[in-house]
């Protein structure tokens, strides 16, 4: 599998930070790049909602999985 991270200068850990702080957590595009920018990360609210639209749903997609693969059933 190709990785779609790979055409974009910014690091792929910092994407994956912008999109998951978005998805986890009730804040605005704006709040998130407050958020980034504190850590020393310079980006526009516009650039994590492109990420969002982009990464989101491959991201939800392999949190869906990684849950399936480590639900733990009951031994009764």
């Amino acid at each position: 599998m190709r990785n779609p991270l790979r055409y974009f200068k910014t690091s792929p850990e910092v994407i994956r930070l912008a999109v998951m702080v978005y998805m986890r957590y009730p804040l605005s595009l704006r709040q998130v790049e407050d958020l980034l920018f504190e850590r020393g990360i310079d980006i526009c609210h516009e650039t994590v909602r492109f990420w969002w639209n982009r990464f989101g749903p491959m991201f939800a997609a392999e949190i869906r999985k990684r849950r399936v693969l480590h639900r733990s059933y009951s031994q009764w």
